[in-house]
This record gives C-alpha cells, sequence and structure tokens, in this order.
C-alpha cells in the first residue's frame, strides 16, 4: 500500500462530516479528489477486479443464504444486499494482524477475513453457538446484542497499546447501533486512551423498521468529535472511497494517532433479517432510488470505461460464484443437528439436581419419538 505522508491533514484534523467522500460516482465516473486519491493510488486494475469478484462472490452467498432459509433449511438470515462495497472495500485494507468486531450481518468482511462459507451458516441453522475460531481469521464471532461488539473492540484496542503492537481493531455496527450506551462508553474509552481502533458505522437508513431521521437530525458521524474522535463521512456503495478511509483511520490508529469514526453512508436493499417484511414500513420509491445507486453496478461501470471487464474475466468470476454458491448448500445441508440432550449443556459451569431433573424429564418426553432421544 501506498502510504502518504504522514503530515496530511486528514490524518489529525476532523473533516467537515456534511462532505461525502466519493471517488465513483453512481454511473461509474472516477471523482478527483486530492485528499483521498493519494491513499488509493496504488490500487490496480486487477484490484479493482478482484474488489468486484469479491462484491459478486458475496452478492451470491447472501441470495443463496436467503433461498435456503425460505427453503426451511436455516432458522434465519440477515441479508448485506446493497452493503457489498462498505464491507469490502473496509476489510480489504485490513491486516491479517488486526482484529474484527462485528455485528451480525458483517458476512462480507467474514468471507474477506477467510472464513469458509460453511461457517457463515452454523449459528443460523442451529448447529453451533458460534460458526469459527476468532483467533484463526483475527474475527470475532458476530455480536447479537445490538452495540456490544464496540466495547469489545476498544478493549482489544487497549490491549495492543499494553502489548506496544501497531494492530488496530476494527468495530462493525449499524446506524441503529449509534443509539445505544454501548458506543457511547466504546468511544468515551477509546478517546481517553487513545486506543488503536476504528468505528466503522454503515449508516443503511434503517435501524429495523425506524428510519435514521429519527434517531440523527445530523450526520451520525457529527457525534464522534463530541468524544474527541475525528470522524469521516464516505459513500458506502463507492468502494475505492470506503477503502480510502479505512486506509486513513488504520493509519491514524498504528502511529499513535486514536481512534476513528467513519460513518459508510449505504443503504439495505433487502429485509432486516429473513423474518421482516420491509414493504411495510419502507416506500417503493425509497428503494428505486437506490438501487440507482447500487455499489456492484458502480464499480461494474467503472471497469467498463477502463477496458477491465472482459468476457473471459466475467466468465471467471461467473464461474466462481456458482461454485461458491455450490459450496453453501452443501455445507448447509451437512450441518447436522447437535445430539438433542446437549441442550442442557454448558448451560451452568456444573451440574445441579434441577438441571438433571429437567433434562431427565426432556429425555422422557424424547422417548415417545422414536430415534430422537440417542
Amino acid at each position: 500500500m501506498l502510504r502518504p505522508s504522514a503530515s496530511s491533514d486528514i490524518r489529525s484534523d476532523i473533516r467537515n462530516t456534511e462532505l461525502l467522500v466519493q471517488l465513483l460516482n453512481p454511473d461509474g465516473d472516477r471523482v478527483p479528489d486530492p485528499e483521498f486519491d493519494q491513499w488509493v493510488a496504488d490500487v490496480t486494475g486487477e484490484q479493482l477486479r478482484s474488489l468486484y469478484e469479491d462484491m459478486l462472490v458475496v452478492r451470491r452467498i447472501d441470495t443463496e443464504a436467503t433461498a435456503l432459509q425460505r427453503q426451511g433449511e436455516l432458522g434465519l438470515w440477515p441479508p448485506l444486499l446493497g452493503q457489498e462495497a462498505a464491507q469490502i472495500g473496509s476489510a480489504r485494507a485490513l491486516r491479517a494482524d488486526d482484529f474484527v468486531f462485528s455485528s451480525y450481518r458483517e458476512n462480507a468482511v467474514a468471507y474477506c477475513r477467510g472464513v469458509q462459507v460453511g461457517q457463515l451458516l452454523a449459528v443460523w441453522r442451529g448447529t453451533a453457538l458460534s460458526g469459527w475460531n476468532p483467533f484463526d481469521v483475527g474475527m470475532a464471532t458476530p455480536a447479537v446484542i445490538i452495540g456490544a461488539q464496540t466495547l469489545h473492540a476498544t478493549g482489544y484496542a487497549l490491549g495492543c497499546l499494553q502489548d506496544g503492537v501497531d494492530s488496530v481493531a476494527v468495530a462493525y455496527f449499524g446506524d441503529g447501533a449509534t443509539s445505544e450506551g454501548d458506543v457511547s462508553e466504546a468511544m468515551v474509552f477509546a478517546a481517553s486512551f487513545q486506543a488503536p481502533v476504528v468505528f466503522f458505522c454503515q449508516n443503511n437508513q434503517w435501524a429495523i423498521s425506524e428510519p435514521v431521521a429519527l434517531q440523527a437530525h445530523r450526520s451520525i458521524a457529527d457525534r464522534a468529535p463530541g468524544f474527541g474522535i475525528p470522524s469521516l463521512r464516505v459513500d458506502g456503495n463507492d468502494v475505492l472511497a470506503v477503502m480510502a478511509a479505512t486506509r486513513i483511520a488504520l493509519d491514524r490508529a498504528r502511529s499513535g494517532g486514536g481512534p476513528t469514526f467513519i460513518e459508510a453512508v449505504t443503504y439495505r436493499m433487502g429485509p432486516h433479517t429473513t423474518s421482516d417484511d420491509p414493504t411495510r414500513y419502507r416506500d417503493a420509491a425509497e428503494l428505486e432510488r437506490w438501487a440507482a445507486k447500487d455499489p456492484i453496478s458502480r464499480l461494474r461501470a467503472y471497469l467498463e470505461h477502463e477496458g477491465l471487464l472482459t468476457e473471459e474475466f466475467e466468465a471467471s468470476v461467473q464461474a466462481k460464484t456458482d461454485e461458491v454458491a455450490r459450496e453453501l448448500r452443501a455445507a448447509c445441508l451437512a450441518l447436522d443437528p447437535p445430539p438433542a440432550l446437549s441442550v442442557f449443556d454448558n448451560v451452568y459451569t456444573s451440574a445441579h439436581s434441577g438441571l438433571e431433573r429437567q433434562k431427565s424429564q426432556y429425555a422422557a418426553y424424547l422417548e415417545m419419538f422414536e430415534g430422537v432421544a440417542e
């Protein structure tokens, strides 16, 4: 990566958060920005094609997992449709020794960190309490409690300070999480101790069924400076701008500058989860407006402009997405349910009479159904 001069103003100053950083507009045209261009000047055409492939693959993962849930193979799935650039652009800026703390929607980040596609599904199929070993991939398993992961990230970052390493913790969360006390507490600690943590907020416009305007009358990025944390507001559907902003924040953290808050302005084009019906609260015209800003279409248009979108490349990407979809489905169907009585395991550190009584009663109930209780 090309590292700009440490004297760059945007590393130490709070940028005007009313400005939306954009390097690729919705038509796929390159938008010059003398401050941010330098942070992605080393990104080659081949790397851009790789980012495009990443986004198509994770969209296919999303589509296939949603289909599996609709077919009764998963209990739930949280789609990320429309947020591919925000997740891919930021995740591909990280080093292997950085550590990610995410919510339940960052499946694209997990893919970039090396999580196997089958591991993405174990929790949602109900066959495991977590999907992967966090230390294998540098990413904690998803936090379902809204905003709790920001505290975990800040604590990890403080540990990095104590260890004298320049690794960075990154916390991913949505716009709704910024109304939770955990996020404010995490930013207080991060600012007070100058912890090397990046707070990455994907403002996808909806906190379940509540619009962002209900909880934020100004841009969400405006909140961080009140804690003493510099912030950036970036077009979350522009993979290049997201990568530039994340590199700035990472460089600032590694060089002792403390935390940074990034608001990636994007859109959740699907439901909050597969149990949600967004047509009950969202105007179809709004979805249409945001669909015109689709992150994949935007990068595709730019690749076409640059002569990088060849038939051979498109065919290889299609083959890759098909392969991943087959792998995902096969991995899902291979996830056998755990033994029925294991529901009582790890509830308490040691067994007690009440738990044993419940377990025996449940075992007696299961014996009514042939072949279930083993």
